[in-house]
């Protein structure tokens, strides 16, 4: 799919805020995604991650601010951008009664690509994925990873030009995250934009060359990777960095003596 807007940008927000009543989870936050990067959004738990991402795929509506996606209003132009994006939410959102193909079949449907060519893409993600076995068995029988696998082949299969991933390494095995990080750096290599989100720092470090750090509400820090390591010292890992700037003291440990006994 080609996107025809000339800004620079995949992504950009100006001031985004989202509340819940009192509750304060995206507070006023400016997003900068160069298209064609990897960019890894990170935060401790309940730091406004997955609402970020809600709100930037039409999930939930902001309270404040604006953004652009693709060069496109979101909020003006709803439809236009959902064709240019994929989504990969944390709970997936796949239908059980369907098969792997059938998922994939009425993915293509949805967004009105020929019946020929979604089943080409199909089988060509299925082999990927290594699901070419199971794609006539109902999702409902996928192990976990398998879902993630079929997840990422839906979000995929319209050819977006920008992926939002919301923890896609939870929970499954080492090959199925071989597999997944493999597609993902192809992806991004043939000049589509990542906007990824994970708790695992040691694919993020692999993967990213941009990160954002929001730390209750607020983003707390952005840019390229190398640029971020200059900032807090190039010795420091990234598990080490993002400390740093969420402000995370070290815990002391108790002697907890009983378990050497």
């Amino acid at each position: 799919m080609t996107d025809s807007s000339p800004s620079p940008l995949a992504l950009e927000t100006t001031g985004l805020r989202k509340t819940f009543g009192d509750l304060v989870a995206v507070d006023r936050i400016d997003l900068v995604v160069p298209r064609g990067s990897f960019y890894g959004f990170l935060g401790p738990n309940g730091a406004g991650k997955s609402t970020t991402i809600k709100c930037l795929t039409g999930l939930l509506t902001p309270t404040a601010g604006r953004f652009r996606i693709l060069g496109l209003d979101p909020l003006s132009d709803p439809v236009a951008v959902k064709r240019r994006i994929g989504v990969v939410p944390e709970d997936l959102a796949l239908f059980d009664r369907l098969s792997g193909l059938e998922t994939l079949s009425f993915v293509g449907q949805v967004h009105g690509l020929a019946a020929a060519q979604v089943r080409a893409r199909a089988d060509e993600l299925l082999t990927l994925m290594d699901l070419t076995k199971a794609s006539g068995e109902m999702v409902a029988d996928y192990s976990h990873g398998m879902r993630k696998k079929l997840a990422l082949a839906a979000a995929l299969l319209p050819a977006p030009r920008l992926l939002f991933l919301d923890e896609p390494f939870e929970g499954i095995d080492a090959v199925a995250s071989r597999q997944i990080r493999e597609l993902l750096l192809q992806y991004v290599k043939g000049g589509g934009t990542i906007f990824l989100t994970s708790h695992i720092l040691a694919i993020v470090e692999r993967l990213c060359d941009h990160l954002g750090v929001i730390h209750r509400g607020q983003l707390v820090a952005q840019g390229p990777v190398a640029e971020l390591r200059a900032g807090v010292g190039l010795d420091k890992s990234l598990e080490e960095m993002f400390l740093d700037l969420v402000g995370a003291e070290r815990a002391s440990m108790p002697a907890m003596d009983w378990l050497a006994e």
